[in-house]
């Protein structure tokens, strides 16, 4: 990320002594305030005038959708409509997606433009849980909740998965929290007892919960407090 002095300087073609001046002479804002500082940094979303004119105005964008069954998790695909496919918005194209479900998956997902964000939340580092509803074609038991916290060994990755919770709500039914996301992870876990999944829906990414109001396919901007 560049400094104000470098950033004016190349965008505006000329020298950083004359940055310089223009800062003295208050010609210059930073996100809705006099630039005082010529080493102040400026990220792809400060927003910067010079002279009253726009310079740069890049907004940061943050959503959450509902992800429909038979939908991929992509910006693009051939056969399948994506998740970009069911945004409105006009910046859709911006955008990129932040944790994929499965195509027949459905749930929470979050869509950004701010790469800084999304590779902050994807850090294995940041143990961010997730949680999901599953449901499945045999009977659970307290078996399996041993094995989640332990982990479970997946032969062909040679790994054991981190510790994860599984919380029974009925003989079919459980909520799974994950702090990592691996293929089909969910799936090869209760795999490991040749238990067939049915259904995985994902209701929260952290604190992030996804909105009850939200239809399959519907999306909005996240709140203040839900970014916070």
């Amino acid at each position: 990320m560049p400094r104000l002095d470098r950033y004016l300087s190349s965008l505006l073609d000329i020298n950083r002594k004359d940055v310089r001046l223009m800062l003295a002479q208050g010609r210059v804002e930073v996100d809705g305030a006099k630039a005082t500082n010529i080493g102040q940094v400026i990220t792809a979303f400060s927003q910067v005038c010079c002279d009253g004119q726009t310079a740069q105005a890049n907004k940061a964008r943050y959503l959450m959708l509902h992800k429909p069954t038979g939908v991929v998790s992509a910006t693009r695909h051939e056969q399948h409509r994506t998740v970009i496919d069911l945004l409105h918005q006009p910046y859709r194209d911006q955008l990129h997606i932040v944790g994929r479900l499965d195509l027949n998956s459905t749930g929470l997902i979050l869509l950004t433009n701010n790469g800084q964000w999304s590779r902050q939340l994807s850090l294995p580092t940041s143990k961010l849980e997730k949680r999901y509803r599953v449901t499945v074609e045999q009977p659970i038991t307290q078996q399996y909740v041993d094995a989640f916290e332990n982990g479970v060994y997946f032969a062909y990755e040679n790994i054991t998965t981190r510790p994860a919770t599984l919380n029974i709500r009925s003989d079919y039914e459980a909520e799974v929290v994950l702090t990592e996301g691996r293929y089909h992870q969910i799936k090869r876990m209760f795999g490991h007892f040749d238990n067939k999944v049915l259904s995985i829906h994902r209701f929260a990414v952290g604190k992030i919960l996804l909105d009850k109001s939200l239809a399959p396919g519907q999306s909005r901007e996240l709140t203040a407090q839900e970014l916070n």
